[in-house]
């Protein structure tokens, strides 16, 4: 049963994590600070000293800031908010520490959970200032270099009819394996928006939400450049910095980890599997599976090539070389190499003085393999906090819930078995009491029956039995047949259940996953940005039903 919030705030609701239909025994283990789960990281944000720790530590690894010079170019050459650059000024003390989190540059600013992992970002940075007197300031990892475009390149959210539907950018074969920061909108993001502006629903927040879209995403610019405008405009004015990952000015300065990557030939492969390994032992799973002898590095030859071993040499893509013409390499095409889902956090780290990484339910999965990875490079892991987790809803869905203590678990589930169970429930005391007492009855005088045959013939005592199930047959054909006249009874009841469904679970999938930022953002405007921003109730030990 979900927990009421208090009198003080808007509707809301919270479920534990472990209520949550796909959240993983990890994720809910760490929500609730479960002691098995504590080897895995480097502390946890519920205990003061590991604070205290992750303060002092990232502190020590970061006097001096080479990051800041790029990421004023980029502030400055995407014309963000004035509050975003006096953030990035404030980074650049050595006493201010950074709260980071990142995601791929979704076309139009990605899923709903993008939204709330800044959010939590900018929450955290602000409660660290407030609670324990540490300059902090929020950062948006923009992971530039993904070659995931199936993932990206989609913005999806409710159409006309009611049903999910989506904008999506076509992309030729041969962009196929190329990182997200090579894709450039032509002309074609005026006629992605328009085909957005066809699909919402037109509030007064429409005009300037598509009249934003159109600025950052127009023609010309990059998919990751328009990501990042889109989600300064959005939140730059709250102190947010948004750094572009394929920046070669950045790379630079964490060369020397590409380096010991190389030279060091599949140990970080080796220590996250070992890890992975623990975690399965521990009960829960391994989120990265690392392929023997591979590096957590890839090239770029206009497609992302991964590299491996093999023997004395390495192997990137199908092309053999030395570990040392792959050093040379290196020293003369930095921009060419990347890191791959091991190596990022920690390139990251080297870049940012991070106290604490706002990840997802699977981010904290593959985090909970890198502890000796991190040691391994002699970079402090920080910290790891849940981002806020939400589901946006309308008052009736919650009043709904709440009237019927429907938990998320019944209604994640795709087919009727909840509502039929929610339909039984509305039956008169009476019907379900005469249909139990007569299945009850119905076996026990079957069972006489069964047993005074058998004195006859035994052999008569299979028929009874097969009697009695054609008998139980048909008194639960009759109990159905009781259920679907409640349901043509009730359908105002069947219309509750489903409205609270597509909005809970649009299409079957989790709503934060499914449907785009920019959805939300035109039915409640600026409201919605506040109310994640500044509620104090929104924990992210939890996950919340919201009415705006």
């Amino acid at each position: 049963m979900p927990a009421d919030s208090s009198e003080a705030t808007l509707a809301a609701l919270a479920f534990d994590f472990a209520q949550v239909p796909g959240v993983r025994p990890l994720a809910a283990a760490y929500a609730a600070g479960t002691p098995e789960i504590a080897p895995f990281f480097n502390g946890l944000p519920g205990d003061d000293d590991a604070w205290n720790a992750a303060v002092s530590a990232a502190r020590a690894a970061h006097p001096d800031r080479p990051v800041i010079e790029a990421l004023t170019a980029q502030l400055a050459g995407r014309g963000a908010p004035n509050a975003a650059k006096e953030a990035l000024a404030r980074l650049a003390d050595p006493t201010t520490v950074a709260v980071v989190t990142g995601q791929q540059a979704g076309l139009f600013g990605g899923p709903l959970y993008t939204l709330l992992k800044a959010i939590t970002a900018l929450r955290l940075a602000r409660r660290l200032e407030a609670n324990r007197g540490v300059p902090a300031v929020a950062v948006f990892w923009v992971d530039a270099d993904d070659h995931d475009l199936d993932e990206i390149r989609s913005c999806e959210v409710i159409g006309p009819d009611g049903q999910p539907a989506a904008v999506s950018i076509a992309l030729p074969p041969s962009a196929a394996g190329t990182p997200a920061s090579t894709v450039t909108l032509g002309n074609e993001s005026n006629t992605l928006l328009d085909q957005l502006s066809a699909l919402l629903a037109s509030t007064d927040f429409t005009e300037s939400l598509l009249g934003k879209l159109r600025t950052a995403y127009g023609p010309g610019h990059g998919l990751v450049e328009g990501f990042a405008r889109w989600l300064e405009q959005l939140l730059g004015r709250h102190g947010l910095v948004v750094f572009d990952a394929s920046d070669p000015a950045a790379k630079q300065h964490v060369a020397d980890l590409f380096e010991r990557e190389i030279t060091t030939k599949g140990h970080t492969a080796v220590l996250a599997s070992s890890a992975g390994e623990a975690l399965e032992a521990a009960g829960f799973h391994a989120q990265v599976t690392p392929k023997p002898n591979s590096l957590a590095l890839f090239v770029t030859d206009g497609t992302r090539q991964a590299v491996r071993c093999d023997d004395d040499e390495l192997l990137v893509g199908d092309t053999k070389l030395s570990r040392e013409a792959l050093l040379a390499r290196l020293a003369t095409d930095l921009t060419a190499f990347g890191p791959n889902v091991l190596l990022r956090p920690l390139v990251q780290d080297r870049l940012f003085p991070t106290v604490c990484y706002v990840a997802g339910p699977n981010e904290l999965a593959y985090l909970a393999q890198l502890k000796d990875v991190y040691a391994h490079f002699d970079i402090p892991m920080p910290l790891v906090a849940n981002r806020l987790t939400a589901t946006l809803v309308d008052t009736a869905v919650v009043k709904f819930l709440r009237r019927h203590e429907m938990s998320l678990a019944e209604l994640g589930r795709q087919d009727e078995a909840a509502l039929n169970q929610l339909l039984t429930n509305q039956l008169p005391a009476s019907v379900e009491q005469t249909l139990e007492i007569a299945g009850t009855n119905l076996k026990h005088q079957l069972d006489l029956v069964s047993t005074a045959v058998a004195t006859v013939d035994p052999t008569l005592k299979g028929a009874a039995g097969s009697t009695l199930g054609r008998m139980e047959r048909e008194l639960r054909n009759l109990q159905s047949k009781v259920v679907q006249a409640a349901k043509r009874r009730d359908q105002t009841l069947r219309r509750q259940f489903q409205r609270a469904q597509s909005q809970l679970f649009p299409g079957g999938g989790a709503q934060e996953r499914s449907l785009a930022g920019v959805y939300f953002l035109n039915k409640y405007g600026d409201a919605l940005i506040d109310r994640l921003l500044n509620d104090p109730e929104l924990d992210t030990d939890r996950h919340w039903i919201i009415t705006i």
